[in-house]
Protein backbone atom coordinates (compact mmCIF):
# COMPACT_ATOMS: atom_id res chain seq x y z
CA UNK A 1 0.00 0.00 0.00
CA UNK A 2 1.15 3.44 -0.68
CA UNK A 3 1.61 6.48 1.15
CA UNK A 4 -0.83 7.92 -0.80
CA UNK A 5 -3.36 5.71 -0.28
CA UNK A 6 -2.50 5.07 3.46
CA UNK A 7 -6.33 5.41 5.52
CA UNK A 8 -4.93 7.24 8.36
CA UNK A 9 -3.76 9.69 6.33
CA UNK A 10 -7.01 10.10 4.17
CA UNK A 11 -9.21 10.29 7.56
CA UNK A 12 -6.71 13.38 8.70
CA UNK A 13 -7.59 15.14 5.89
CA UNK A 14 -10.81 15.55 7.10
CA UNK A 15 -9.79 17.17 10.58
CA UNK A 16 -7.78 18.87 8.46
CA UNK A 17 -10.35 21.18 6.45
CA UNK A 18 -11.29 22.26 10.09
CA UNK A 19 -8.50 25.12 9.66
CA UNK A 20 -8.95 25.82 6.29
CA UNK A 21 -12.46 26.64 6.60
CA UNK A 22 -12.01 28.84 9.49
CA UNK A 23 -9.38 30.52 7.72
CA UNK A 24 -11.27 31.21 4.36
CA UNK A 25 -14.67 32.29 6.57
CA UNK A 26 -12.58 34.85 8.37
CA UNK A 27 -10.72 36.43 5.13
CA UNK A 28 -14.37 36.89 3.57
CA UNK A 29 -15.65 38.40 6.63
CA UNK A 30 -13.23 40.57 6.99
CA UNK A 31 -12.79 41.51 2.82
CA UNK A 32 -17.05 42.06 3.30
CA UNK A 33 -16.13 44.54 6.19
CA UNK A 34 -13.71 46.34 4.02
CA UNK A 35 -16.51 47.11 1.54
CA UNK A 36 -19.30 47.57 4.55
CA UNK A 37 -16.92 50.43 5.33
CA UNK A 38 -16.71 51.82 2.52
CA UNK A 39 -20.55 51.54 1.86
CA UNK A 40 -21.18 52.88 5.42
CA UNK A 41 -18.66 55.85 4.62
CA UNK A 42 -20.92 56.90 1.36
CA UNK A 43 -24.13 56.41 2.88
CA UNK A 44 -22.52 59.04 5.67
CA UNK A 45 -21.45 61.48 3.59
CA UNK A 46 -24.66 61.31 1.61
CA UNK A 47 -26.92 61.56 4.57
CA UNK A 48 -25.51 64.85 5.93
CA UNK A 49 -24.96 66.39 3.45
CA UNK A 50 -28.59 65.89 1.57
CA UNK A 51 -28.81 69.64 2.77
CA UNK A 52 -26.87 70.48 -0.10
CA UNK A 53 -28.41 68.51 -2.94
CA UNK A 54 -31.80 69.48 -2.02
CA UNK A 55 -31.06 73.10 -2.02
CA UNK A 56 -28.77 73.26 -5.26
CA UNK A 57 -29.20 69.84 -6.68
CA UNK A 58 -26.73 69.29 -9.55
CA UNK A 59 -26.17 73.02 -10.10
CA UNK A 60 -23.83 72.46 -6.88
CA UNK A 61 -21.14 70.67 -8.88
CA UNK A 62 -21.41 72.79 -12.05
CA UNK A 63 -21.66 75.95 -10.16
CA UNK A 64 -18.70 78.37 -9.95
CA UNK A 65 -19.67 80.61 -7.52
CA UNK A 66 -18.69 80.22 -3.58
CA UNK A 67 -19.97 83.38 -1.11
CA UNK A 68 -21.22 82.27 2.12
CA UNK A 69 -22.98 85.19 3.25
CA UNK A 70 -25.07 85.19 0.05
CA UNK A 71 -25.54 81.92 0.16
CA UNK A 72 -24.48 80.34 -2.89
CA UNK A 73 -22.11 77.55 -3.12
CA UNK A 74 -20.55 75.97 -6.46
CA UNK A 75 -18.23 73.02 -6.27
CA UNK A 76 -17.04 73.26 -10.10
CA UNK A 77 -13.82 75.41 -9.12
CA UNK A 78 -12.71 72.50 -6.93
CA UNK A 79 -13.13 70.19 -8.83
CA UNK A 80 -10.98 71.60 -11.32
CA UNK A 81 -8.20 72.49 -9.05
CA UNK A 82 -8.02 68.94 -7.65
CA UNK A 83 -7.99 66.97 -11.23
CA UNK A 84 -5.73 69.37 -12.98
CA UNK A 85 -3.13 69.45 -9.64
CA UNK A 86 -3.29 65.48 -10.02
CA UNK A 87 -2.93 65.51 -13.68
CA UNK A 88 0.65 67.68 -13.33
CA UNK A 89 1.96 65.36 -10.36
CA UNK A 90 1.19 62.24 -13.02
CA UNK A 91 2.58 63.58 -15.96
CA UNK A 92 5.60 64.35 -13.88
CA UNK A 93 5.72 61.67 -11.40
CA UNK A 94 4.72 58.88 -13.85
CA UNK A 95 7.95 59.17 -16.33
CA UNK A 96 10.67 59.84 -13.42
CA UNK A 97 9.05 57.24 -11.39
CA UNK A 98 9.07 54.77 -14.35
CA UNK A 99 12.54 55.28 -15.34
CA UNK A 100 13.70 55.18 -12.02
CA UNK A 101 12.42 51.93 -10.80
CA UNK A 102 13.33 50.29 -14.42
CA UNK A 103 17.27 51.43 -13.02
CA UNK A 104 17.22 50.26 -9.78
CA UNK A 105 15.21 46.53 -11.15
CA UNK A 106 17.85 46.08 -14.24
CA UNK A 107 20.56 48.08 -13.99
CA UNK A 108 21.54 49.19 -10.80
CA UNK A 109 23.82 46.78 -8.36
CA UNK A 110 22.93 44.82 -5.89
CA UNK A 111 25.39 47.70 -3.11
CA UNK A 112 23.53 50.92 -5.24
CA UNK A 113 20.00 49.55 -5.56
CA UNK A 114 19.10 48.24 -1.98
CA UNK A 115 20.12 52.02 -0.22
CA UNK A 116 18.47 53.74 -3.00
CA UNK A 117 15.43 52.24 -3.02
CA UNK A 118 15.27 52.70 1.08
CA UNK A 119 15.72 56.49 0.17
CA UNK A 120 13.19 56.37 -2.23
CA UNK A 121 10.39 54.12 0.13
CA UNK A 122 12.27 56.95 3.29
CA UNK A 123 10.68 59.75 1.20
CA UNK A 124 7.43 58.85 2.04
CA UNK A 125 7.60 59.01 5.23
CA UNK A 126 8.41 62.37 5.66
CA UNK A 127 5.46 64.49 7.10
CA UNK A 128 3.00 66.42 4.35
CA UNK A 129 3.89 69.30 6.51
CA UNK A 130 7.18 69.50 6.28
CA UNK A 131 6.57 68.97 2.97
CA UNK A 132 4.37 71.73 2.36
CA UNK A 133 7.05 74.17 4.40
CA UNK A 134 10.11 73.13 2.03
CA UNK A 135 7.35 74.14 -0.77
CA UNK A 136 6.56 77.42 0.85
CA UNK A 137 9.95 78.57 1.64
CA UNK A 138 12.49 77.02 -0.72
CA UNK A 139 10.53 74.98 -3.49
CA UNK A 140 8.26 77.69 -4.73
CA UNK A 141 10.73 80.71 -4.69
CA UNK A 142 13.27 78.71 -6.92
CA UNK A 143 10.11 77.27 -9.47
CA UNK A 144 9.43 80.89 -9.81
CA UNK A 145 12.70 82.03 -10.82
CA UNK A 146 13.70 79.17 -13.06
CA UNK A 147 11.07 76.47 -14.42
CA UNK A 148 8.12 78.63 -14.03
CA UNK A 149 9.83 81.45 -15.44
CA UNK A 150 10.72 79.54 -18.30
CA UNK A 151 7.49 78.19 -19.30
CA UNK A 152 6.21 81.50 -19.30
CA UNK A 153 8.83 82.83 -21.82
CA UNK A 154 8.64 79.90 -23.88
CA UNK A 155 4.88 79.03 -23.63
CA UNK A 156 3.14 82.09 -22.55
CA UNK A 157 0.99 82.49 -25.58
CA UNK A 158 -1.15 79.40 -24.97
CA UNK A 159 -3.25 81.19 -22.01
CA UNK A 160 -2.75 77.53 -20.06
CA UNK A 161 0.60 78.47 -19.83
CA UNK A 162 0.63 82.47 -19.44
CA UNK A 163 2.01 83.96 -16.75
CA UNK A 164 2.57 85.57 -14.36
CA UNK A 165 4.60 83.10 -12.01
CA UNK A 166 3.62 83.10 -8.95
CA UNK A 167 5.69 81.01 -5.95
CA UNK A 168 2.29 79.24 -4.88
CA UNK A 169 -0.03 78.10 -7.05
CA UNK A 170 -1.43 75.21 -9.32
CA UNK A 171 1.95 74.13 -11.13
CA UNK A 172 3.77 74.49 -7.35
CA UNK A 173 0.90 72.28 -6.14
CA UNK A 174 1.47 69.93 -8.88
CA UNK A 175 5.24 69.30 -7.91
CA UNK A 176 4.43 68.69 -4.63
CA UNK A 177 2.01 66.42 -5.38
CA UNK A 178 4.53 64.45 -8.01
CA UNK A 179 7.25 64.47 -5.20
CA UNK A 180 4.71 62.88 -2.77
CA UNK A 181 3.51 60.24 -5.14
CA UNK A 182 7.19 59.19 -6.19
CA UNK A 183 7.83 57.06 -3.98
CA UNK A 184 4.28 54.74 -4.78
CA UNK A 185 4.94 54.75 -8.45
CA UNK A 186 8.64 53.64 -7.84
CA UNK A 187 8.34 50.71 -5.03
CA UNK A 188 5.53 49.10 -6.64
CA UNK A 189 6.93 49.14 -10.23
CA UNK A 190 9.87 48.36 -9.44
CA UNK A 191 8.42 45.50 -7.42
CA UNK A 192 6.57 44.21 -10.50
CA UNK A 193 9.29 44.36 -12.65
CA UNK A 194 11.44 42.62 -9.93
CA UNK A 195 8.84 39.92 -10.18
CA UNK A 196 9.22 39.33 -14.14
CA UNK A 197 10.29 35.39 -14.59
CA UNK A 198 14.30 35.20 -15.65
CA UNK A 199 13.40 32.80 -18.29
CA UNK A 200 11.49 35.34 -20.38
CA UNK A 201 14.92 37.92 -20.02
CA UNK A 202 17.00 34.85 -21.06
CA UNK A 203 14.97 33.74 -23.85
CA UNK A 204 15.32 37.48 -25.32
CA UNK A 205 19.08 37.06 -24.76
CA UNK A 206 19.51 33.87 -26.28
CA UNK A 207 18.19 35.68 -29.50
CA UNK A 208 20.44 38.19 -29.33
CA UNK A 209 18.32 41.36 -28.12
CA UNK A 210 20.42 43.68 -26.24
CA UNK A 211 19.19 44.89 -22.67
CA UNK A 212 16.81 47.79 -23.66
CA UNK A 213 15.31 45.90 -26.08
CA UNK A 214 14.91 43.08 -23.54
CA UNK A 215 13.31 45.57 -21.29
CA UNK A 216 11.46 47.20 -23.28
CA UNK A 217 9.87 44.41 -25.30
CA UNK A 218 9.31 41.79 -22.73
CA UNK A 219 9.63 43.56 -19.26
CA UNK A 220 8.08 46.08 -19.16
CA UNK A 221 4.90 44.84 -21.51
CA UNK A 222 5.03 42.10 -19.22
CA UNK A 223 4.62 43.87 -15.98
CA UNK A 224 2.18 46.75 -17.55
CA UNK A 225 -0.78 46.01 -15.22
CA UNK A 226 1.07 46.49 -12.40
CA UNK A 227 2.93 49.63 -13.01
CA UNK A 228 -0.41 50.71 -14.67
CA UNK A 229 -1.90 49.73 -10.23
CA UNK A 230 1.39 51.51 -9.48
CA UNK A 231 0.07 55.07 -11.57
CA UNK A 232 -3.10 54.55 -9.94
CA UNK A 233 -2.50 54.71 -6.37
CA UNK A 234 -0.37 57.21 -6.77
CA UNK A 235 -3.24 59.36 -7.98
CA UNK A 236 -5.37 57.85 -5.41
CA UNK A 237 -2.44 59.95 -2.50
CA UNK A 238 -2.53 62.96 -4.97
CA UNK A 239 -6.29 63.53 -5.29
CA UNK A 240 -6.67 63.37 -1.18
CA UNK A 241 -3.89 64.85 -0.15
CA UNK A 242 -4.70 67.87 1.87
CA UNK A 243 -2.16 69.70 3.95
CA UNK A 244 0.86 70.22 1.61
CA UNK A 245 -1.08 71.31 -0.87
CA UNK A 246 -3.38 73.33 1.17
CA UNK A 247 -0.26 75.48 2.19
CA UNK A 248 1.53 75.76 -1.16
CA UNK A 249 -1.29 76.03 -3.80
CA UNK A 250 -2.94 79.90 -3.19
CA UNK A 251 -6.47 78.80 -1.60
CA UNK A 252 -8.53 81.14 -4.28
CA UNK A 253 -12.01 80.13 -5.05
CA UNK A 254 -12.14 80.38 -8.56
CA UNK A 255 -11.55 77.77 -11.72
CA UNK A 256 -7.53 78.35 -12.65
CA UNK A 257 -7.53 79.77 -15.89
CA UNK A 258 -3.48 79.31 -16.09
CA UNK A 259 -1.57 76.47 -15.00
CA UNK A 260 0.23 79.26 -12.62
CA UNK A 261 -2.89 80.21 -11.17
CA UNK A 262 -3.62 80.03 -7.51
CA UNK A 263 -6.45 77.50 -6.63
CA UNK A 264 -7.58 75.43 -4.87
CA UNK A 265 -8.38 71.46 -4.49
CA UNK A 266 -11.69 69.94 -2.81
CA UNK A 267 -9.28 68.59 0.00
CA UNK A 268 -7.66 71.89 0.72
CA UNK A 269 -11.43 73.65 1.04
CA UNK A 270 -13.12 71.25 3.45
CA UNK A 271 -9.44 71.66 5.90
CA UNK A 272 -9.27 75.72 5.06
CA UNK A 273 -13.08 76.26 5.92
CA UNK A 274 -14.50 73.68 8.19
CA UNK A 275 -13.62 74.81 11.14
CA UNK A 276 -15.36 78.08 10.68
CA UNK A 277 -18.53 76.83 9.05
CA UNK A 278 -21.86 77.36 10.17
CA UNK A 279 -23.92 74.55 11.51
CA UNK A 280 -26.60 74.16 8.36
CA UNK A 281 -25.90 74.50 4.60
CA UNK A 282 -23.09 75.43 4.73
CA UNK A 283 -21.48 72.89 7.02
CA UNK A 284 -23.33 70.66 4.24
CA UNK A 285 -21.68 71.80 1.48
CA UNK A 286 -18.93 71.00 2.99
CA UNK A 287 -19.44 67.31 3.59
CA UNK A 288 -20.90 67.42 -0.25
CA UNK A 289 -17.49 68.78 -1.27
CA UNK A 290 -16.39 65.40 0.47
CA UNK A 291 -18.68 63.32 -1.49
CA UNK A 292 -17.92 64.58 -4.54
CA UNK A 293 -13.79 63.77 -3.96
CA UNK A 294 -14.96 60.38 -2.81
CA UNK A 295 -16.95 59.72 -6.03
CA UNK A 296 -14.52 61.09 -8.01
CA UNK A 297 -11.72 58.78 -6.47
CA UNK A 298 -13.79 55.17 -6.72
CA UNK A 299 -14.77 56.22 -10.75
CA UNK A 300 -11.16 56.69 -10.97
CA UNK A 301 -10.14 53.41 -9.33
CA UNK A 302 -12.99 51.57 -11.36
CA UNK A 303 -11.58 52.59 -14.79
CA UNK A 304 -8.22 51.70 -14.00
CA UNK A 305 -9.44 48.02 -12.38
CA UNK A 306 -11.00 48.34 -16.24
CA UNK A 307 -7.55 49.02 -18.16
CA UNK A 308 -5.70 46.80 -15.90
CA UNK A 309 -7.85 44.03 -16.26
CA UNK A 310 -7.97 44.63 -20.81
CA UNK A 311 -3.90 44.78 -20.10
CA UNK A 312 -3.83 41.25 -18.60
CA UNK A 313 -6.72 39.98 -21.17
CA UNK A 314 -3.96 41.00 -23.68
CA UNK A 315 -0.88 39.74 -21.93
CA UNK A 316 -2.73 36.30 -21.58
CA UNK A 317 -4.09 36.37 -25.55
CA UNK A 318 -0.91 36.84 -26.55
Amino acid sequence: MTALADPTRLRGRGRSRLPDRLFTTGTALVAGLVVLVLVAIFILLATNSAETWQTFGLSFVTGTTWDPVAGIYGALPFVVGTLLSSAIALVLATPIGLLTAIFLAEYAPRRVGVPMTFVVELLAAIPSVVIGLWGIFILGPVLKATVSSWIVSLLGWIPFFSGPAFSTGLFTAGVILAIMILPTIVTISREVLVAVPSGQREAMYGLGATRWEVISRVVVPMARSGIIGAVILGLGRALGETLAVTMVIGNRNDIPTSIFSQSQTLASKIATSFNEAQVGLQTSTLIALGLILLVITISINIVARVFVGRAVAAERGA
